[in-house]
């Protein structure tokens, strides 16, 4: 310990130059400060400090490429079986009668006329239709322009062969049917039943145009026709003829030469 003779305070040196700790209350008055020492070294680093909160999300980026399309993947499992539908049904025409059967759950959409092509035009349409009683009118102009002609349709059956009872020159009816729910229909010819699992709607005979006329389509008119009302004059018009086979490129047997044909309207 130095003792400075002027101050009764005590000061320490220390190892640097200049520099003294005072120990004692003294009114002394300090000297000047010595120049500053070096600079120490770093200290050991600290410990992390506390994550911060997460940013703001960005700006979406542009759309990469397309990858490449990987394997296919292994089937799942089957699924539960859904509940019926009603399949969307299907729609017929039975030919000559104005009602549908009402043992095969079916309803009428309308009952008509049935029409065609005049049987000695080569032009017009092939097919029969179910013309609807109740025509409704577009832009017009009466009188004939040398277009097409819709007519009606006769039947042509001689002998009352087959079905039992005269019907040359009377027009014909038909029935347009709807059956909710079968969503199949078939008509086969030469047959008057229909295969298992199938539903039969009607049967009857196959009839056509006259093989000498114009060529028409195939029909299946029920085995019981009905005439249109007022309509028994023979006028002509789009024909219907019961078919018949005939032997050659048919084989017979197991078809017979000159026998009418059958035929069947099924729904499934």
């Amino acid at each position: 310990m130095y003792q400075n003779k002027d101050c009764h305070d005590s000061f320490a040196i220390t190892g640097d130059v200049g520099l003294t700790e005072q120990t004692d209350t003294s009114a002394c008055t300090l000297g000047l400060h010595g120049p500053p020492g070096r600079d120490g070294r770093d200290g050991a680093p600290g410990r992390d400090g506390a994550a911060g909160r997460d940013g703001q999300p960005g700006p979406q980026g542009p759309i990469g490429p397309k990858g490449d399309i990987g394997p296919e993947g292994p089937p799942g499992e089957k699924g539960d079986t859904g509940a019926d539908g009603d399949g969307g049904g299907s729609v017929y025409i039975r030919w000559g009668r104005t009602t549908c059967p009402n043992d095969t759950e079916t309803s009428l959409i309308y009952d008509g006329i049935a029409g065609g092509t005049l049987n000695s035009h080569s032009g017009g349409g092939a097919n029969y239709v179910c013309l609807p009683k109740d025509p409704e009118w577009g832009v017009f102009t009466n009188g004939n322009q040398g277009f097409a002609y819709m007519q009606g349709a006769e039947y042509r059956v001689g002998a009352n062969i087959p079905f039992g009872t005269s019907l040359s020159g009377h027009d014909v009816p038909c029935a347009v049917c709807h059956v909710a729910s079968r969503g199949s229909k078939l008509m086969i010819p030469a047959r008057h039943s229909c295969p298992s699992g199938w539903t039969r709607e009607y049967k009857g005979y196959l009839m056509t145009e006259r093989h000498t006329h114009n060529r028409s389509e195939f029909v299946c008119m029920d085995g019981e026709p009905e005439t249109r009302p007022g309509g028994h004059e023979n006028k002509g018009g789009a024909l219907l003829y019961p078919v018949q086979a005939n032997c050659g490129s048919l084989p017979c047997p197991n078809y017979v030469q000159g026998r009418e044909l059958t035929c069947v309207v099924c729904t499934k």
